[in-house]
């Protein structure tokens, strides 16, 4: 008999493939299997056809035009490209800013840039999250190449105000560049109504697979420039070399296709499931309290802190029903409070506490309601325990 799987609450670190994708992908592992480079016979050509159908849906989504789009191999890869790339391109020492709260892949270009000679901001963010615009527009006075701001954190689901931030970007003459990650599955994503000149995707946090990502480079005036961070054989304009992968780039363009027609309806789904969850654990549960803003934050992430109770435990008591993260899933196994929560509320016990909970498209409500009352009582257990 099949051991029946815990319940999935982790959608912000990744999803499950749309069958719809994989069944999009099949064709490209086996009888479409061509080089898209190779164009001079039918396999590569269908290939590279599947390819630019794939670059078009992408734009389709962001609102963009399909020379603007990069195929990467991963968000990660996306972010340095779009950071580290900008910067090389414009040579000589530059003024970037960025905030405390990125995602390691935007903080850790930032570092490499520091140690090419680049000066760079750190912003601070209130409790909620959000980046403090009095202090970048401090900052933006003083000139700056290049700004990088995440659209929605990973953590505890904070959306920032792109299309402010933009406009005081634009006003003072610098780059705007966002990782979007977690937006396309539940958010607009237009790039021209956030007002950004770069902009990050992934395929995995949108139920598409893992293994590819994509850039936006504005190519209309003011045209973003980029120097490549890998060589070769000159793909994806110079910027990218190495062959494409064809059926991830396929499923990539398919989920972000179904993301520009579904998202409001995912948002809806998975709002219905915090409140469900919320309703549940803030009537059952006291000294609850929810990390990120109140209101403008991803409809599929509830983070909170529990008095009490130390994340950690509370996942190993609920390993075999239930699947949640303490913090980001890209970080390494050290157990240490995660940057996130440090700049949000320093070094406290509402910090440390943190953990997160993120319901996806096919997250079913009567799973969740199965699953409360049982996670009620392993938090009044731990309680009880820790004395």
């Amino acid at each position: 008999m099949n051991k029946r799987q815990p319940l999935y609450l982790d959608n912000n670190a990744t999803t499950p493939v749309d069958p719809r994708v994989v069944e999009a992908m099949i064709p490209y592992f086996t009888e479409h299997f061509g080089n898209p480079s190779s164009t001079e016979h039918i396999f590569g050509i269908e290939a590279s056809n599947a390819i630019e159908a794939a670059r078009e849906q992408v734009a389709t989504t962001l609102g963009a035009s399909a020379s603007e789009i990069v195929f990467t191999g991963s968000c990660t890869e996306s972010d340095n490209l779009a950071i580290v790339g900008t910067v090389r391109a414009a040579g000589g020492p530059q003024k970037l800013i960025t905030s405390a709260i990125e995602h390691p892949a935007v903080l850790q270009s930032f570092r490499q840039l520091e140690r090419e000679g680049h000066s760079v901001l750190y912003l601070d963010v209130d409790e909620t999250g959000l980046v403090r615009l009095d202090q970048l527009e401090r900052a933006l006075d003083d000139g700056a190449f290049l700004v990088s701001i995440m659209g929605a954190n990973n953590e505890v689901g904070t959306l920032q105000p792109l299309r402010q931030i933009s406009e005081l970007c634009a006003f003072k003459g610098a780059l705007l560049h966002s990782d979007l990650a977690q937006m396309p599955a539940y958010c607009d994503v237009n790039v021209d109504s956030l007002g950004l000149d770069l902009a990050s995707l992934s395929g995995h946090k949108i139920y598409g697979p893992k293994g590819i990502g994509a850039l936006y480079v504005r190519r209309r005036r003011p045209r973003t420039k980029l120097a490549p961070l890998t060589w070769g054989g000159g793909h994806e304009k110079g910027l990218r070399s190495g062959t494409l992968n064809t059926p991830l780039i396929v499923g990539f363009g398919q989920a972000m296709a179904f993301c520009g027609r579904e998202w409001k309806s995912s948002a809806r789904h998975t709002m219905e499931i915090l409140d469900q969850i919320k309703s549940g654990v803030f009537t059952a549960i006291e000294g609850v309290q929810i990390n990120g803003h109140p209101r403008d934050r991803l409809p599929n992430n509830l983070s909170l802190s529990i008095e009490g109770i130390e994340p950690l435990a509370l996942i190993r008591a609920l390993r075999e029903s239930l699947a949640f993260s303490a913090s980001s899933a890209c970080s390494t196994d050290d157990v240490k409070t995660s940057h996130v929560l440090l700049a949000m509320f320093g070094d406290t016990p509402r910090a440390q506490r943190a953990f997160r909970l993120s319901p996806g498209r096919y997250t079913n409500q009567e799973e969740v309601a199965a699953i409360l009352p049982e996670f009620v009582e392993s938090v009044l257990e731990l309680r009880s325990i820790a004395g």
